[in-house]
């Protein structure tokens, strides 16, 4: 295996592991009849989306993220994964831990 293919593959790892975890908040709150920011909303990543637009985005997050995961097959492709997964999971709480949510379902 090259040099290149190999870091490719954790990449890929990696991202597909924070794709996964980007889809379970978005996933939920659609599921859930709650309005959550998206990048479709105004302004991208800050306005509440509809509940559809987050289910179809946790959907393709999950999609895309199952897509690169699918590879993971050695231990350090399934410790990129894990560790896209984990950091994802971070960020999305302080980003989303910073914004006022409190009209989660208002303009339903």
């Amino acid at each position: 295996m090259t040099v290149l293919r190999e870091v490719t593959g954790v990449i890929a790892a990696g991202l597909g592991g924070a794709l996964l975890a980007d889809a379970v908040p978005h996933t939920v709150k659609g599921m859930t009849g709650e309005r959550f920011p998206t990048l479709f909303a105004t302004p991208p990543g800050v306005g509440l989306s509809p509940p559809l637009h987050n289910v179809a985005w946790g959907v393709l997050n999950l999609a895309a993220g199952g897509a690169l995961a699918r590879r993971v097959g050695s231990p350090k492709d399934r410790a990129a994964a894990a560790t896209g997964g984990v950091a994802m999971a971070f960020v999305l709480a302080h980003y989303f831990g910073g914004l006022d949510l409190s009209g989660d379902r208002a303009g339903r």
